[in-house]
């Protein structure tokens, strides 16, 4: 179990739900992760059942909104590894509201926290990603693929991820870069309060999925995230990948 031995990991929203399933798969697969999170509680909780596994991984305490300071996560990163192989922008969130009730608060929070940290975390992360000739891993989401719903300020900024992840791919392919997304459903924490906050939609989401249930963090998208981090997925590039229990078919 060794696909990431010694690779360097930073990952957004590291500290729980689907950022949390990532990391645990990636530190089983031999990789040095720094967890970016705003929660400290849960961040120091995360780091230390990743130490077990993986003793020189660490949690940093960043807010993503802050966008003067995003560069400071990579080069801290890269000042204590001495390198930085994979990004995985997986921080989102979010507000819903019908599109006519959607605010400029909720756009801004959407954006920024979601596109805005991916698009400069990625621009930090190039000249480090072009010597390691590594990997970025953002996120989509069916939100947007299908139009969800009272997901307008999500499912915008997810598009607008998917669309500079595309452009990435195109510009950074030369330097040996991947950049793909991961598009899931799982039984994640947001996912859970959704299905409070909108049990018959979430019970009529789930009796679509072909597989019948919503996916493990770890073991479902988790090991998706540590395929595109590894060597196995190096001729694959500006896709999106669509973890979802065959939710979304693309063609």
């Amino acid at each position: 179990m060794n696909k990431l031995q010694d690779k360097v990991v930073i990952i957004t929203g590291g500290a729980g739900g689907i950022g949390s399933g990532i990391a645990k798969a990636m530190v089983k697969e031999g990789a040095i992760v720094a967890i970016v999170d705003l929660n400290e509680v849960t961040g120091k909780t995360m780091e230390k059942e990743l130490q077990v596994v993986s003793p020189k991984s660490m949690f940093l305490q960043a807010n993503l909104m802050d966008r003067e300071n995003l560069g400071q996560i990579i080069n801290t990163v890269v000042e204590k590894y001495g390198k930085l192989d994979v990004l995985v922008n997986n921080a989102h969130a979010s507000k819903q509201a019908t599109l006519e009730e959607t605010t400029q608060a909720d756009l801004d929070l959407s954006f920024g926290t979601g596109f805005y940290p991916t698009f400069y975390l990625m621009q930090a992360a190039l000249p480090h990603l072009k010597e390691s000739k590594g990997n970025v891993i953002n996120f989509a989401s069916g939100a947007g693929l299908a139009g969800h719903e009272t997901q307008g300020a999500y499912a915008a900024a997810k598009e607008a991820i998917r669309g500079i992840s595309r452009v990435a791919a195109n510009e950074w392919g030369r330097f040996g870069i991947n950049v793909n997304l991961i598009s899931p459903i799982a039984n994640s924490p947001g996912v859970q309060a959704w299905a409070k906050a909108q049990p018959e939609y979430y019970e009529t989401v789930k009796s679509k999925i072909p597989m019948g249930r919503f996916g493990d963090v770890e073991e479902d998208i988790g090991r998706v995230a540590v395929f595109l981090a590894s060597e196995d997925s190096r001729y694959i590039t500006g896709q999106t990948i669509m973890v979802d229990g065959g939710s979304i078919m693309l063609r």
